[in-house]
């Protein structure tokens, strides 16, 4: 069974409570200005500005808002300049994690996540450390009750998709980068409504954790998720649900 999927089950169940605090917006735009900065600011030629476009309209991020991030990736329009870093580390119980992150100082940015690991289990590692347990991936989450399982996997392997996992109450879904938004948009024309549909850093393997390591655990991913300059977190952790419910 999969941590990431029950991870992002959590993170989908909170995520009002996250947008109430502001987090996702700022989170947004960040991402929107990078995206179009590396790769130009027409989203039907820049398939990470579209999703990132696409993710902060579901999050209900006004037009103007959008446009203005784009400019300002451009060039367009004045505005903070953003670094993309990647940062390793380790969690409780030899965790392996990947930290994506963007930010106009990455003094300030590299302490606090230093301070963040120190606080909750964890240490910061060298650049490489644990990259290598993690492989670049479409990643889909679909609800066991969302589709009979011989339909659900025809159509995804038709779409692309390379591997199919049963974790419990969700099936998860594996494809390549490039194939991502074909099986995206061939399981919403299912009428299919994803729990998480991103471009993820997926683990090769798992360690698993349980008790006080899986609680600190997520206290760690939390910690991480919270912070404004954090744009994502792989973690290549597992654990039951009893545990994962009582985050």
């Amino acid at each position: 069974m999969s941590g990431h999927s029950k991870w992002h089950s959590i993170k989908h169940k909170k995520g009002a409570t996250d947008a109430k605090r502001g987090k996702l917006f700022t989170k947004f735009i960040k991402e929107i200005t990078v995206a179009a900065r590396t790769g130009g600011g027409d989203p039907d030629a820049n398939a990470r500005l579209r999703k990132a476009i696409a993710d902060a309209k579901a999050g209900n991020m006004p037009n103007d808002t959008i446009d203005r991030a784009i400019r300002r990736g451009t060039g367009a329009e004045e505005g903070v300049h953003y670094e993309e870093i990647t940062y390793e580390g380790y969690g409780p119980g030899g965790v392996a994690l990947l930290i994506n992150a963007v930010t106009d100082n990455r003094n300030r940015t590299v302490a606090e996540i230093r301070h963040i690991f120190s606080k909750n289990g964890g240490n910061l590692g060298e650049s490489g450390s644990v990259g290598w347990m993690f492989e670049k991936k479409g990643y889909l989450v679909v609800d066991k009750a969302a589709k009979a399982e011989d339909e659900l996997f025809d159509l995804a392997i038709d779409a692309g998709a390379e591997d199919i996992r049963d974790d419990q109450d969700n099936w998860e879904i594996i494809t390549t980068p490039e194939n991502f938004e074909a099986l995206h948009e061939a399981i919403k024309s299912a009428n299919i409504t994803p729990q998480v549909a991103e471009i993820e850093m997926v683990p090769q393997n798992y360690v698993n954790l349980e008790g006080a390591q899986a609680n600190q655990m997520l206290k760690l991913m939390e910690a991480l998720e919270d912070h404004d300059d954090v744009q994502k977190v792989s973690a290549n952790f597992d654990m039951s649900a009893a545990d994962m419910a009582a985050a």
